[in-house]
């Protein structure tokens, strides 16, 4: 499973060969440096190890200088790792948004927007208790009932409660990619993706 690692640049919208406005995200992804090469016989699984994005050396860790060396490379921001890729790379090989062409069908992760502390009506779409009438005071956007009082005297885990929300890892599965510019490490990808402008995303083929 090849891919890369990318960072969201914002949204926006094209239009189709039909005349259809069809809403995407713009995505820079890559270009990305191979920065270790896992193997089954030393690490006990096969993986290719890439890293994104520039930092400055005064924030890096010596160690993380040495492994960014034995590639022969700048320090980076982004390290992730996927299974496989189609073409056979080597220690400070460059992966470029050229693995991906128009109509692609690709995976992405991101780390979804952080909400804060929120209650039930926001972080599971309670519809709250009861109405504005029947005497009701300041209890409309409250949970209702946690359950029985004489038994089992407790509340079960998993009861869907207030609390924090967002700022959670959330995959996408099948997008498609409507556009690829290579002399700007762009792709365009259909619809919506978890994150703020500006947070890292891993693309899967």
């Amino acid at each position: 499973m090849s891919g890369l690692i990318g960072k969201k640049i914002g949204m926006t919208s094209v239009f189709s060969a039909e005349g259809k406005n069809i809403p995407c995200t713009v995505i820079e992804a890559g270009p990305c440096v191979v920065t270790q090469i896992r193997t089954v016989e030393k690490d006990g699984y096969e993986a290719v190890q890439i890293a994104y994005d520039e930092k400055k050396e005064k924030h890096t860790s010596k160690a993380m200088m040495g492994h960014f060396a034995k590639a022969n490379t700048t320090p980076k921001r982004k390290l992730s790792e996927f299974k496989s890729f189609d073409e056979e790379l080597n220690l400070g090989d460059t992966v470029t948004v050229d693995i991906f062409t128009e109509g692609d069908w690709v995976d992405v992760t991101g780390v979804s927007k952080g909400k804060g502390f929120q209650g039930v009506v926001k972080r599971h779409g309670f519809g709250g208790v009861g109405g504005q009438t029947h005497g009701q005071h300041n209890r409309l956007r409250a949970p209702g009932s946690l359950g029985a009082s004489s038994y089992p005297s407790r509340v079960f885990k998993g009861k869907r409660l207030a609390g924090r929300t967002g700022g959670e890892q959330v995959k996408v599965l099948n997008l498609k990619i409507l556009k690829v510019i290579p002399e700007n490490n762009l792709i365009l990808v259909k619809g919506s993706i978890p994150g703020a402008k500006g947070s890292y995303l891993l693309i899967e083929d």
